[in-house]
């Protein structure tokens, strides 16, 4: 992850900073699915969000041949290619299993880079069990952001096996957050609503300049879970949090954390008049830089807010 200059809370100008960074094993049967994909690469953001997601140069090496990833010694014909278990392959499948490779190589090289876990060989787990996973979901593919919902897994897990086996029951709920899902668009009507009835007069600042209540600013965080705008210890807080406060507390406990983060912050962004713009270059320089205890506490207390005014009303 890039280094991070130290956030200020006066209204200097701020710099834009690119985000933190995000093969070849496979499982031994192969997917049923039909090869269909023609991915956009690094799909971007919603409107001027570009930056939430980094794209670099294409990595110069793919992986040289395909036949060992399909788990075969024989020589791959123009038509199929055999498994070990005998099952056939066709070309268009393995074309985009070895595109879905090239990505997942370029987000592995740099997912993280800066912090002590990464290591050569624990990248390696990190590509193994990312490519083992895409190639069970095929017809979702690999997109950019997932090596970062399964770092945090890997690094407390240490295990190639049971950190697959979290990461996959964990993308039956994030998946939705991806561009394939429909959940994003549902996450920010919702942040919508909340701040319009819980703090009209910021509310009323988003509309009047330039009317930014699409929060489309918010988009990093419902994706990963506040995993780029955290440092680590922070980011294992937080999941447990949100995992918890399913059967405590709400299921939604989400979009209050990305509320409670909106919040904190309320009179920052009143006293500076904050545009679209500001909001982004803002929240991007307080990257990693959030109290969390005071943000899960106030999440808390909006929860239970909310509560109350659903009793009473």
């Amino acid at each position: 992850m890039e280094e991070i200059p130290k956030a200020k809370v006066s209204m200097v100008p701020w710099s834009r900073k690119g985000p933190c960074e995000a093969s070849s094993s496979s499982e031994d049967s192969g997917p049923h699915v039909d090869p269909r994909q023609e991915e956009d690469q690094g799909k971007p953001s919603p409107e001027g969000t570009e930056s939430i997601l980094s794209e670099e140069p294409e990595m110069e090496s793919l992986y040289p041949h395909f036949d060992s990833v399909a788990g075969s010694g024989e020589p791959r014909n123009d038509t199929t290619s055999r498994g070990p278990a005998g099952s056939t392959f066709s070309p268009e499948l393995l074309d985009l299993y070895t595109l879905n490779l090239h990505r997942i190589e370029k987000d592995v090289q740099r997912c993280d880079r800066n912090y002590w876990y990464f290591t050569p060989a624990n990248l390696e787990k990190l590509r193994n069990i990312m490519c083992s996973y895409i190639w069970k979901h095929l017809d979702i593919g690999y997109v950019q952001g997932m090596c970062d919902l399964l770092a945090p897994l890997l690094v407390i897990l240490d295990d190639e096996a049971i950190a697959f086996s979290c990461f996959t029951e964990l993308m039956k709920r994030m998946n939705q957050n991806f561009p394939h899902g429909g959940a994003m668009d549902t996450h920010f009507a919702n942040m919508r609503s909340l701040i319009q009835i819980l703090d009209s007069e910021l509310f009323e600042l988003m509309h009047q300049n330039g009317d930014y209540t699409h929060f489309y600013f918010c988009y990093r965080w419902f994706l990963l879970d506040f995993k780029r705008e955290l440092v680590y210890d922070d980011v294992f807080a937080v999941w447990e949090t949100i995992w918890a406060a399913k059967y405590v507390s709400s299921s939604h406990f989400v979009l209050f954390i990305a509320l409670a983060l909106v919040e904190i912050y309320r009179d920052i962004i009143l006293e500076n008049n904050m545009d679209f713009t500001d909001i982004i270059k803002f929240f991007n320089e307080m990257a990693e830089h959030h109290k969390i205890t005071q943000i899960l506490n106030l999440a808390r207390d909006l929860v239970c807010k909310v509560q109350m005014l659903i009793e009473n009303k």
